[in-house]
């Protein structure tokens, strides 16, 4: 009996991280928003507009759900469901902390690449059920985008894999930190057990890394149809895209989706290439900084300060970059993205034989 309580608990407590982080990220996409564009954003509602996104999610909670009478109700119904499931249940394979993980897979990197991909089930669901010509239209679209991208995102992460010789989740982010037996490449290829830090990081373990995480973070703003590749959305084409239709919680939900993938596909990244909870801070002689700044309540900080910063950066892009054109962003995928990513997996396999 416990052990089902414990599991109850913990999937409240990840919907509850879910929501809470929902509600901070469109407030601070606002802000982020006004701020490049020269204005003030939301200050309304509370001080400096902190309860503007409460008061919206309130609204949501008393809108009526409409169901077009042409709707396929079944599939109008669960498209919202799905979008946002295969999305939360990403969250369970993530380490927060040292011995912080919901559920212990060693085979988490294959398990939260396979179940996010279920989102584009939900949506292809969301377009074909509303029988709405621009929800279908926009359907298509993020689909053929996210199957396109899912490509490049995956031969990234296997890069890093390679590297890390495990695809548990956990012992990605441990053996990143200090005490890991790996050499550095800049500096002589000397031993470098003990500086720890940002030195041990996988994109300076293999610096080819790099440039897998930046075509990973590239094809993570095509997966969550965040701009500049968010033409399933396209508001001057599409209206909303597929969720057109949607109003109140349905709206909520498939809205809630949206960002809780923002942070699900920044801490896979910050996992898998930016030391995940490990401190970015190196020991220096008698100056030992990464091992004061270790520990669960500093891995807890780690994580979050990184992916928080991640998130920055993707709401950054979508208020400078504008959208980039259909054709356009399939051909960068195939002839740009996917031969880098290649290249880099090839380049993985070449430095575990020979370098480490």
């Amino acid at each position: 009996m416990n052990f089902y309580i414990t599991y109850i608990l913990i999937s409240v407590l990840l919907f509850s991280f879910a929501a809470i982080f929902a509600l901070f990220s469109v407030y601070a996409e606002r802000k982020v928003a006004g701020f490049i564009q020269d204005r003030l954003g939301p200050m309304e509602n509370g001080k400096w507009g902190t309860m503007q996104t409460l008061a919206d999610a309130l609204k949501l909670l008393q809108k009526e759900q409409i169901t077009p009478t042409a709707a396929d109700k079944i599939l109008f119904a669960l498209a919202p469901i799905i979008i946002f499931i295969s999305v939360y249940m990403g969250f369970a394979a993530l380490p927060w902390a040292p011995g912080v993980i919901p559920a212990a897979l060693n085979i988490g990197v294959v398990y939260i690449f396979a179940i996010i991909s279920i989102e584009a089930i939900g949506i292809l669901m969301a377009g074909w059920g509303s029988n709405n010509k621009y929800s279908l239209l926009g359907a298509l679209r993020s689909v053929a985008q996210v199957i396109s991208y899912e490509i490049p995102a995956g031969i990234a992460i296997i890069s890093a894999v390679m590297i890390a010789q495990s695809l548990d989740m956990h012992a990605i982010a441990s053996r990143q930190g200090v005490g890991t037996p790996e050499t550095i490449w800049f500096m002589g290829f000397w031993d470098v057990t003990n500086i720890g830090g940002i030195f041990s990081w996988h994109i300076f373990q293999a610096p080819h890394l790099i440039v897998a995480y930046v075509i990973y973070f590239i094809a993570s703003l095509a997966e969550c149809n965040r701009a500049p590749f968010d033409i399933p959305e396209a508001e001057s084409e599409l209206v909303a895209g597929f969720h057109t239709e949607y109003t109140g919680m349905r709206f909520g939900f498939i809205f809630l989706g949206e960002y809780a993938m923002m942070f699900l596909v920044g801490m896979v990244g910050v996992v898998l290439f930016l030391g995940g909870w490990n401190t970015p801070l190196p020991n220096i002689g008698s100056l030992r900084l990464a091992d004061w700044t270790t520990g669960m309540g500093w891995g807890i900080f780690w994580t979050f300060s990184k992916v928080l910063l991640v998130v920055l950066v993707q709401m950054w892009i979508r208020w400078t970059l504008p959208r980039v054109r259909v054709d356009h962003l399939m051909s960068f995928c195939w002839k740009i993205l996917t031969p880098l990513a290649f290249l880099c997996m090839a380049i993985s396999g070449v430095w575990r034989l020979l370098v480490m």
